[in-house]
């Protein structure tokens, strides 16, 4: 602030800076007469303006909202925004059920309708005092019946975390607090890795009294799903957190994070091959909706590992026998096609595996006869569908029964096939380990949940096959660029998904190295090996 400046508190406690001075003195209030925005009431005679909000217009009501905010008034506030019914609650429960006893509210430039604003705020309970400070901003819109500008109304107004449903709160924690660590007690924190934030409040939420902590006081948003963690904003008074090992290895986790953040959209997971146990989880964006573990999309030619294991143990391939790769393969009116329309002459599975031939396995689907195969394929030995524990939530893919052209799409993965980072990564696993090994973040022994099995493992044959199959696309075929940095006894597998929509597809890589297997997933990221392969790489090299 300005040195001289003065800040209005009225009512002692809020005000709004503008530009460094305050004007919380200015009764502004007094020029709000019939100017009920929320409820967007007016009488017949007047005029309603249309058009878009004009410069001036933005800042006035911008400026009216924060102040009526800041004094502490959640009427007079709610009236300035286009839904009274919902901003008026939220915004008395800023005051009384959050504790802010006083803010600062600062509006920065607008930046066309939206002006973004920071909170300096004070929040008191039981005694207890301790600053909060954070930024958000606002939209302003014209009203439909009034015509007047009018702040468009949101939960993520009063905080940028805030979303329907969902409220502030201050007191005591629902769950006392935990000191995560990895597997060899390296403590892991959401500063430290920001992609475990929401991890590690689902555990927090989930094994909080178990690990034996005790509660403190702090400012949460409260989940609006009665059963998912509440978001730490705050902590007044630490409690004693418990201690909670996890499954993650700190030196791949850091990997993961490194390497997630060249790319806008992007997940990854590396898994154990032989027990299960989850090394990594990494998004960007770090927070918010956790894409590694509940992402659903089509994973693309990776979905080849269980196809081709699926038809080397239906005995209708093996890895050196020969497999015609044309350009182009139809399947009940459906044209499936190659990139660049490339073929293989004289061909065998393991090279239309490692240089990605999709139609050598279209071509493949009527000896199956049975459209069902790559499901049952999927669920009964790569554990794809059988409701998995791994101690937060998570999506455990899907292929559904599909017939003719549907069921063709499923084995180059696309059509339904569902996936994610986690799926895939698992499935790597699985086809090096030659036994599904349900994934976990923490051991089952901590509560005793149950864990998925798989009906049987991949027969020895199987496994042997596959694994060199992709050893070779590691060594010769699509993966050879990204895997040659990472070291060891290592495999892969590429892929891209053609997604709706967008000009570019989502790129996809799987693979192995010893004992760790990872896969990724980069949105708009073109070929599996141009993206995700080396962040795959990198988290390999990392961990293994």
């Amino acid at each position: 602030m300005r040195s001289g400046a003065k800040v209005a508190i009225v009512g002692g406690v809020f005000a709004v800076v503008v530009g460094g001075v305050g004007y919380g003195a200015y009764n502004i209030l007094d020029g709000l007469n019939g100017g009920g925005g929320g409820t967007d009431s007016e009488s017949a005679s007047a005029e309603v303006k249309t058009g878009p909000v004009t410069k001036a217009e933005i800042d006035d009501a911008s400026k009216k909202f924060l102040k009526a905010w800041a004094d502490g008034d959640a009427d007079a506030a709610s009236q300035l925004t286009n839904n009274a019914a919902e901003a008026g609650p939220a915004l008395t429960g800023y005051r009384e059920s959050a504790h802010v006893t006083e803010a600062v509210i600062t509006p920065g430039p607008a930046v066309g309708a939206k002006v973004p604003y920071t909170v300096k705020a004070t929040v008191s309970f039981g005694g207890t005092s301790k600053p909060w400070s954070y930024s958000s901003e606002l939209t302003v819109v014209r009203g439909l019946t009034t015509g007047r500008p009018l702040v468009d109304w949101a939960p993520a107004v009063i905080h940028p975390d805030l979303t329907d449903g969902a409220k502030l709160r201050t007191g005591a924690a629902s769950t006392p607090s935990i000191e995560a660590v990895d597997r060899n007690n390296r403590p892991l924190t959401k500063e430290k890795y920001p992609s475990l934030g929401t991890i590690l409040d689902a555990l927090r939420a989930k094994y909080g009294e178990k690990a034996g902590g005790t509660a403190g006081i702090e400012t949460v948003i409260e989940s609006a799903d009665a059963d998912g963690p509440d978001k730490t904003l705050l902590t007044l008074t630490k409690g004693r957190p418990g201690k909670l090992r996890t499954t993650l290895d700190a030196n791949a986790q850091a990997a993961a994070e490194v390497a997630v953040k060249k790319f806008s959209q992007a997940s990854v997971v590396a898994v154990q091959p032989s027990t299960g146990a989850i090394r990594a989880v990494a998004n960007n964006p770090a927070t918010g909706f956790n894409a590694a573990m509940q992402g659903k999309q089509a994973p693309g030619s990776t979905m080849k590992i269980v196809t081709a294991a699926m038809l080397i143990e239906k005995g209708l391939a093996s890895a050196g026998q020969k497999i015609e790769c044309p350009p182009t393969a139809t399947y009940y009116g459906r044209t499936f096609k190659n990139l660049d329309g490339f073929s293989i002459p004289q061909g065998t599975l393991t090279t239309s595996f490692a240089r990605s031939c999709n139609t050598a396995f279209i071509k493949l689907i009527d000896d199956t006869k049975d459209d069902a195969a790559l499901a049952k394929e999927a669920r009964d030995v790569f554990g794809i569908g059988l409701d998995w524990q791994t101690g937060v939530v998570s999506f455990d893919g899907s292929v559904p029964e599909e017939t003719q052209g549907e069921a063709a799409a499923q084995y180059i993965g696309q059509g339904t096939v569902q996936m994610n980072a986690l799926n895939m990564a698992s499935i790597t696993a699985t086809a090096k380990n030659g036994t599904f090994r349900q994934p976990i973040i923490v051991d089952r022994e901590l509560d005793g949940r149950p864990i998925a099995t798989a009906a049987r493992p991949l027969p020895a044959y199987v496994s042997q096959q596959l694994t060199n199959m992709m050893r070779q696309t590691a060594s010769w075929g699509t993966g050879k660029a990204a895997m040659a940095s990472v070291g060891g006894d290592k495999g892969a597998k590429t892929g891209s998904a053609e997604v709706d929509g967008q000009s570019t597809s989502n790129s996809w890589f799987a693979g192995f190295s010893n004992d760790l297997a990872a896969a990724a997933v980069v949105q708009a990221g073109g070929h599996g090996g141009d993206a995700a392969g080396p962040v795959v790489a990198a988290v390999l090299r990392a961990g293994s």
